[in-house]
């Protein structure tokens, strides 16, 4: 029982691109020992960073199952999905405060890395600085991506650049023909567009489509000659840099 003194550590815990192999010793032992284990996950589905840890994840645990209000059907910059996402991390952050107010630790697991394109980010701003708070890194989707497929993406000097397939795609063509060497993450219905991109940058060659990094149903396969017209969401796009290559 907290003495009203004692307030909760909150963690942020990444688990990884998809192996639950590739999930740190010290994550697995934050998920035996955190009282309350916590997830997004969108409606009627279990959490794909959920399902990762499972195994790490003891029998009996509490669990809150935070579910996102929409994912796709509404354009990722409408107002109508900034209005409703924000609502949600808001209330999300409140029901998580509520726990640690009561000394309770927590644990919030999201895929990959927690401050890398992740849905912890947003709590971890609306609880900064209210709450004691431990991050611990996890194996990027795309590390685990180019591991599968082998590629060597920085040479020398090579600067790395990681795009966003929701840019627009003279921006993406821009930022591509700048790069030694790119990560394009977030294809979807952006798939066209990326795939444009990469031909009008002179990159398409040398382009590497890799979906489900590291998981079951693993593909990688060279981009070019590719002409799908959209891509899963676990899925990126690996362009390796051509630098000072022994």
């Amino acid at each position: 029982m907290s003495d009203g003194t004692h307030r909760g550590r909150l963690y942020g815990v990444g688990v990884g691109p998809g192996d639950p192999e590739l999930i740190t010793v010290k994550a697995a032992r934050i998920l035996r020992d955190a009282p309350l284990i916590a997830s997004f996950a969108k409606k009627g589905a279990q959490g794909h960073a959920r399902t990762i840890a499972a195994q790490w994840i003891g029998a009996g645990k509490d669990e809150l199952v935070l579910r996102y209000p929409l994912t796709t059907e509404r354009a990722f910059d409408s107002p109508e999905y900034i209005a409703a996402l924000g609502a949600f991390y808001a209330q999300s952050a409140d029901t998580l405060a509520a726990h640690l107010e009561q000394g309770g630790d927590a644990a919030l697991i999201c895929e990959g890395d927690p401050l890398f394109y992740g849905s912890f980010m947003h709590i971890h701003a609306r609880l900064q600085g209210r709450f004691e708070t431990q991050i611990v890194p996890g194996v990027t989707g795309m590390s685990g991506c180019w591991a599968a497929a082998g590629h060597a993406m920085t040479w020398g000097d090579d600067v790395l650049s990681v795009l966003p397939g929701t840019l627009p795609e003279d921006v993406l063509t821009r930022r591509l023909r700048d790069a030694d060497a790119a990560v394009i993450m977030k294809l979807g219905s952006n798939f066209p567009k990326v795939r444009r991109a990469l031909a009008a940058a002179g990159l398409l060659e040398r382009a590497t489509y890799v979906e489900r990094g590291t998981m079951q149903g693993e593909r990688v396969v060279p981009l070019n000659g590719m002409h799908d017209e959209s891509a899963p969401y676990f899925a990126l796009i690996l362009v390796p840099g051509r630098g000072r290559r022994p």
